[in-house]
């Protein structure tokens, strides 16, 4: 299989689950605005998981799950139960329609304002300030002392949670403002397949 990804994105995030599960894969590195790679992924956007068939796969919370249930045997998603899914796909859920929406006005303000002057793109990247506030408190209560998103294990949760967090860093408060989710970052950067991860997609 093949992940296409972009620096800094989610995509990284499916590149440690696959890590984590011991998959055999390779990556492609791609300008997702590109002609080329829109015809992998049509609305631009990565991650894609290419297996072969005939269309890629894409949505980083969809092909976390698969790499998941794919490798059961690495215990990356769910515990047994209808009640254990639900709490899963819940925190999978925040992480795809609060955690990472709360960062696009900053990221991309000209979708938010239909002013063109700088003060108005900067009033909209300040704006996006509370938002993202809001949601690293409620990641940091999620993952409160058990050092995970989900229960008190790793799961392809952690890594997209890790990656998204990072951009913090660019905000006044950053992530390590925040006790739990400090001490979780701390202990992913120092996860051997972050670590690898982080050090071959910056190349």
């Amino acid at each position: 299989m093949k992940l296409y990804f972009a620096p800094g994105t989610c995509a990284l995030a499916c590149w440690i689950a696959l890590e984590w599960a011991g998959a055999d894969y390779e990556v492609e590195k791609v300008d997702p605005g590109s002609d080329s790679y829109r015809k992998v992924n049509p609305l631009g956007m990565v991650p894609a998981l290419d297996l072969g068939g005939e269309r890629a796969m894409t949505q980083a919370d969809a092909i976390l799950h698969y790499i998941a249930d794919s490798h059961p045997d690495r215990d990356l998603g769910a515990d047994p139960g209808v009640d254990a899914h639900f709490e899963f796909n819940e925190a999978m859920s925040f992480l795809t329609g609060d955690f990472h929406p709360a960062f696009w006005p900053f990221f991309r303000p000209q979708r938010f304002t239909t002013s063109e002057d700088e003060a108005s793109i900067e009033a909209v990247r300040t704006a996006t300030q509370p938002r993202v506030d809001r949601v690293l408190t409620y990641l940091d209560g999620q993952i409160g002392g058990t050092g995970h998103v989900y229960r008190a294990k790793r799961t392809v949760a952690d890594a997209y949670a890790f990656v998204m967090t990072r951009w913090s860093q660019r905000f006044p408060k950053t992530w390590r403002e925040y006790p739990n989710v400090a001490e979780f970052m701390r202990a992913m950067e120092a996860d051997a397949a972050v670590t690898k991860v982080l050090e071959l997609s910056n190349r």
